[in-house]
């Protein structure tokens, strides 16, 4: 009998202890998932990420109570194959959603199919640059660029009412240009400081501020969302993760793979999972955010998705998940862009080597390729190269690149100093140049030809193609 009592008592014990570790998959426990995505936001444009000029306490308050990520990549530089990527958790290349602009292969599966299944109701507000409807039918909440609080206050009462785990999507236009919201006032041209990079004229300084107020105007959006999680009781089984996107529209971050352009913010808040104000050095990529998703859901999480799971990182379980993170570029078919110009790249803990496919083209974009109000702070860049040596050279370097590109990212985070010709590098050069062949074989992409290919999987072309086929 006391044998039988002993035995009760360990059964007990080690039921409660499973209990404690995982919650159940009961629908009322699941944690709910909210994602916050940002537009064209350089990552150390925000507070916590070293800016000492951008006013953003809701995002500084989020990663003082959650998790903060310090190598956070995306496989490309630009909304659309970014959000595909996020999504569906696949590389770009392998659902053809590499250029901008584009759609993704039928019967490609997202965020949607897996998490539906699981019993939860997926709803997207804001800005979609996403196709087609098929690939993914989120619930709409909206049809404008920004996310409308109204209708997302009425979806966060009907799950609550319903007791329903969601995931709510949310993705803000802001930082993108034109650079129209939010207080410019609040900031001060003659006092900011720019970055080491930029060419420092009066037009610079205050678009850099417009640009500014916008990211305090997406803080507001952050701090909206939060008050909304608090006002339904959701904020203590919700995971909220916070993303920048790719870097801003000023050059060598939006279009580019230098760490400005891939680099991302990253931030994870989850009561009882994560501990407050940590941080993580380890690699992660965007395409790592469904899987999380998913693990977080309960679902299994399919092999054929690119990325892992965050969820050991979230809880001390793990310091890394990979070694390399990789990334593309494509601008055949960006507006006013270089008719193609291909770019590849990855990075490891300590360098970023970039590939140039067609070193001998113009590389070209709506900020060095358009001349409008929007962009009269460039035009202020060239009038002062005409003069100075160095506004000249950072004109050429952002125009014109070598085939190959070597930065020592934990020293020259602005990627100002090419290391590829130098001698002592050429072993860590080709080392992560055949890491880059190897991940681009794997996607199937053919380098040239693959951009030369990018048209065909664009909409607007593909109706261009249509129409002179019927005139023909």
């Amino acid at each position: 009998m006391k044998e039988n009592n002993i035995f009760t008592i360990i059964l007990a014990i080690f039921i409660t202890g499973c209990t404690l570790g995982q919650k159940p998959l009961n629908s009322n426990l699941r944690p709910n998932i909210v994602f916050i995505l940002a537009d064209d936001c350089t990552h150390w444009d925000i507070g916590c990420y070293g800016s000492k000029d951008s006013k953003t306490p809701n995002i500084d308050k989020l990663a003082s109570e959650g998790m903060q990520f310090e190598r956070c990549y995306q496989a490309a530089p630009m909304c659309s194959p970014t959000r595909h990527n996020i999504f569906t958790g696949i590389y770009p290349v392998k659902t053809e959603a590499y250029p901008n602009h584009t759609n993704a292969n039928p019967g490609t599966e997202s965020i949607v199919q897996y998490l539906k299944p699981l019993g939860y109701r997926v709803a997207l507000s804001g800005k979609t640059h996403i196709g087609p409807k098929k690939v993914f039918p989120f619930e709409y909440l909206g049809n404008d660029r920004n996310p409308d609080f109204e209708l997302v206050e009425a979806f966060l009462k009907e799950v609550k009412e319903n007791k329903q785990p969601f995931a709510l999507v949310l993705t803000s236009n802001e930082p993108h240009t034109p650079w129209d919201k939010g207080d410019a006032s609040l900031f001060n041209p003659d006092e900011i400081t720019l970055p080491p990079h930029y060419v420092d004229t009066k037009e610079t300084r205050k678009a850099y501020c417009r640009y500014l107020a916008e990211i305090n105007y997406l803080d507001g959006q952050v701090g909206e969302v939060m008050d909304l999680l608090d006002k339904y009781g959701f904020s203590e089984n919700t995971l909220v993760v916070f993303a920048s996107e790719q870097g801003n529209n000023f050059p060598f971050a939006k279009w580019t793979l230098y760490e400005a352009g891939v680099k991302s913010a990253l931030i994870a808040r989850m009561p009882g999972v994560i501990q407050q104000g940590t941080e993580s050095s380890a690699i992660v990529e965007y395409c790592d955010l469904l899987p999380t998703f998913i693990d977080v859901a309960g679902g299994k999480i399919p092999e054929k998705l690119d990325g892992e799971s965050l969820l050991p990182i979230f809880k001390n379980e793990k310091e890394e998940v990979k070694p390399y993170s990789f990334s593309l570029q494509t601008t055949r078919g960006i507006f006013s862009g270089s008719d193609y110009y291909g770019i590849r790249a990855v990075v490891d803990e300590n360098y970023r080597y970039i590939w140039n496919l067609t070193p001998e083209v113009k590389f070209k974009n709506t900020v060095n390729n358009k001349k409008d109000k929007a962009t009269a702070w460039y035009r202020s860049w060239e009038a002062r190269a005409e003069t100075d040596e160095r506004a000249r050279a950072l004109i050429h370097k952002y125009a014109f690149r070598p085939e190959e590109e070597l930065y020592d990212v934990k020293n020259d985070k602005w990627c100002m100093s090419n290391l590829a010709g130098k001698p002592e590098f050429e072993s860590i050069k080709k080392k992560l140049r055949k890491e880059l062949l190897k991940w681009m074989a794997a996607c199937g992409d053919k380098g040239q030809q693959t951009e030369l290919e990018a048209f065909q999987y664009m909409p607007k072309f593909k109706r261009k193609k249509e129409i002179e086929k019927i005139k023909g």
